[in-house]
């Protein structure tokens, strides 16, 4: 095990405007649903879930108190943007295209900030890469469990997990080489948010299991008459 390195800082307005967005793409998950009816206090409830449901379960592992519960911030802009998320529905779909890139950032930055935090904690490296990949996608998986849906990481998808996986690994890899963490840091948010968003774009996805198991069938030799 390496040293332990310094964790990633970003300023505070940063961390709440990827916290924010989180938490709106959340409400905007829940609404939807068009068969599940959600009081204000609901998607208030969503929305936190989302906004920084990964730093908290980052933190709980790391026996720490979450940062989510050190600062007056981070609570209401989860809760406002949630709101904003619900009523403003139609407008924020509209904007689709700049959600989906403020969305692959957010991933981007949530990883590599978790990462870091268990660097600096002394967490070996492929820890560390797990930990940062859960901080990137815990909110999606609290929003799902919530919502009593299967969760996201086990449907097929556009990689999203894997997206921040392969930043965090190349942050761990960087770092080892000795490139300063916050250089190390950018590269891995840059590399999780382009892989996010040329899945997106062009559809990919990890193979199916239904699909592999037909390519196994069609492989399987006829058995022998008895």
């Amino acid at each position: 095990m390496t040293d332990p390195s310094p964790a990633f800082q970003i300023p505070l307005w940063a961390d709440l405007l990827a916290v924010g967005i989180g938490s709106l793409q959340g409400a905007l998950f829940a609404a939807g649903f068009r068969d599940r009816r959600l009081d204000l206090l609901g998607v208030a409830i969503i929305g936190i879930a989302t906004g920084f449901g990964g730093g908290i379960l980052r933190d709980v592992l790391l026996a720490r108190v979450p940062l989510a519960l050190e600062s007056n911030g981070y609570l209401p802009v989860a809760v406002v943007a949630a709101l904003l998320g619900m009523l403003l529905e139609r407008v924020f779909r509209r904007l689709g295209v700049l959600l989906a890139i403020l969305d692959a950032l957010t991933l981007g930055l949530f990883g590599a900030i978790g990462t870091t935090t268990a660097l600096a904690a002394g967490l070996p490296e492929v820890p560390a890469v797990f930990l940062g990949a859960l901080t990137a996608v815990g909110g999606s998986i609290l929003r799902d469990l919530l919502l009593n849906v299967p969760i996201a990481l086990m449907r097929v998808g556009s990689l999203y997990a894997v997206a921040a996986i392969a930043g965090a690994a190349v942050l761990v890899v960087l770092r080892d080489l000795g490139t300063d963490v916050v250089i190390a840091a950018i590269v891995g948010l840059v590399l999780t948010a382009t892989v996010r968003i040329l899945a997106v774009l062009l559809h990919w996805t990890l193979p199916e299991q239904r699909a592999i198991e037909r390519v196994r069938l069609r492989r399987r030799p006829p058995a022998d008459p008895a």
